[in-house]
């Protein structure tokens, strides 16, 4: 990542690049939201996305990531930072850098529901990308 993880630019501005790029309306983003809003309980309206592409605010954690999964997208870049915009494959910890409780993220992480796992994933790769 150069300059150390700086914000390079704006969600509204990286919305507005996803959408040019891949011609997407707004409406056509609310409908790749759809399935994800609905997986994780997390909606995304017509008012909030336009106001993200308007930069009036910006998303939370929850609805960033039901943004960067809809969109394929990092969550960092969506941010505006300058790091790579393909989500990147998990990496798990070696038990050394888990600190010695792989077996306990292991056990909690089994008791998620399938959503939840993907939703952890995503969010671990999203830290990851960072880095």
């Amino acid at each position: 990542m150069s300059a150390g993880g700086k914000k390079m630019a704006t969600t509204a501005e990286r919305l507005k690049q996803i959408m040019r790029e891949r011609g997407l309306r707004q409406v056509d983003v609310l409908e790749l939201t759809k399935p994800y809003s609905e997986r994780f309980l997390v909606k995304i309206n017509k008012s909030d996305l336009s106001q993200y592409v308007s930069g009036k605010t910006t998303p939370g954690q929850w609805k960033l990531t039901i943004l960067g999964l809809a969109l394929n997208v990092n969550e960092g870049w969506l941010m505006g930072l300058d790091v790579p915009k393909e989500r990147t494959a998990t990496i798990m910890p070696t038990r050394e850098e888990a600190d010695g409780h792989v077996d306990d993220y292991i056990t909690l992480f089994n008791r998620l529901s399938p959503e939840q796992k993907v939703l952890v994933l995503d969010l671990i790769k999203g830290l990851l990308s960072g880095k």
